[in-house]
């Protein structure tokens, strides 16, 4: 006899409910955000460029820029890309809409290209078949942690002449053929919230080859001035010259000193997540009516996130009452995401539903899974036991 689900009264896997996602903080962090107050700057200070030095080396990149937060990444990248009125950007509908604001906030235009079925990233053919005179970049997405088809993108960056602007928000640490997303041609972000790779607590980070580009986001993060605070008084400046219109995103220094005690466990982290993830696969890879997410071959997935996607046409519910069911479990599921020209500012503006089928099906069926370094391996058996249960119960 099948057990009743908790949604119907029955007694739910766990007590408490699971979390998508966790920070995982130690005493060492702690320490180093200590240390850093009791020090003489608690921002503009030493533990900024030494975070970026860090950033930088760990993808494997010559810069690194770091910021308040994610999006102030994607807004700061877009700026050094030269954006502005009349100008297009193409992207992915299947992000958060920190994405496809930025482009916004220059006061270009975004241009939504569809994703591929198998990874649910960006496709560089319908990427390219959207390009129009005024495209000036590109900003592929790294979902869930799965690399993008890299060398497409920079070779359809360079034969346009584009700027290839890559959203790694959730990809620190993915690889493509042994080499880190981070360097290379163009600009990548990063993105520092609680629930990704390691944290500022918020903050982002733009990592990039270029030392011109490097610089004029330096000065973007910090009002738009030729120099900043340090430089003035080395050189007996009385004040700094306003070149452009910038904003104040810097990261502070109790924020880097907590990024770089993170990044030395960024490998641990992401070994924890990968094993997590092999857990689910190996449980849930024969489960009817659930597709898992697909690795491509000569990467390291990241895995931010662990997404599914739900056959419903082989259950009696749909994505909503799968997910109200397994949060009756107390199993933290959650969604990413809906395509982002579906909310009301941009349907305001002319982006209609169809634009993106295949981004539009994966929406309707995507669910998330708890995935975060904390969880433990009862954590994971729990996780795979409720979708059992709940997967179990509603199919035809």
């Amino acid at each position: 006899m099948a057990e009743t689900l908790a949604i119907d009264g029955g007694r739910p896997v766990r007590a408490a409910l699971l979390p998508y996602g966790r920070h995982a903080i130690g005493d060492d962090d702690v320490a180093a955000v200590v240390a850093t107050l009791r020090g003489a700057l608690i921002t503009t200070g030493p533990a900024v460029p030494a975070f970026e030095r860090a950033f930088a080396d760990a993808v494997g990149a010559r810069h690194a820029v770091a910021v308040s937060s994610g999006t102030a990444a994607l807004h700061t990248a877009v700026f050094a890309a030269g954006l502005g009125p009349g100008d297009e950007a193409v992207t992915t509908p299947l992000t958060f809409v920190a994405t496809s604001n930025a482009v916004l906030y220059q006061g270009a235009r975004p241009v939504f290209a569809d994703i591929r079925p198998d990874t649910l990233t960006l496709d560089a053919a319908a990427a390219a078949a959207a390009l129009t005179p005024r495209t000036r970049a590109l900003m592929p997405v790294h979902f869930a942690g799965q690399v993008c088809d890299v060398d497409a993108w920079e070779r359809l960056a360079r034969d346009r002449r584009l700027t290839l602007i890559q959203d790694a928000a959730h990809a620190l640490g993915a690889e493509v053929g042994g080499r880190r997303i981070g360097g290379g041609p163009g600009l990548t972000i990063f993105s520092l919230h609680p629930v990704k790779h390691v944290t500022t607590g918020e903050g982002g980070v733009i990592t990039t080859d270029d030392a011109a580009l490097a610089e004029r986001m330096r000065r973007f993060r910090n009002h738009g001035l030729a120099t900043d605070a340090a430089t003035r008084d080395a050189d007996g400046r009385l004040w700094a010259e306003m070149v452009d219109l910038g904003y104040n995103y810097r990261l502070t220094d109790l924020q880097c000193a907590l990024g770089l005690s993170q990044l030395g466990k960024l490998d641990r982290f992401l070994a924890r997540r990968e094993a997590i993830a092999e857990r689910y696969v190996a449980a849930l890879k024969d489960q009817p009516g659930l597709a898992l997410p697909q690795v491509v071959p000569d990467t390291r997935h990241a895995w931010h996130i662990f997404p599914v996607l739900l056959d419903l046409p082989r259950l009696t519910r749909d994505r909503a009452g799968v997910y109200a069911a397994l949060r009756a479990e107390n199993i933290g599921v959650t969604f990413h995401y809906v395509p982002a020209y579906w909310h009301p500012y941009y349907a305001a503006r002319g982006y209609a539903r169809g634009l993106c089928p295949v981004a539009e099906d994966a929406a309707a069926r995507l669910l998330t899974l708890p995935l975060f370094p904390g969880m433990s391996d009862g954590d994971i058996a729990d996780v795979v036991a409720a979708m059992r249960k709940v997967l179990g119960a509603y199919l035809k």
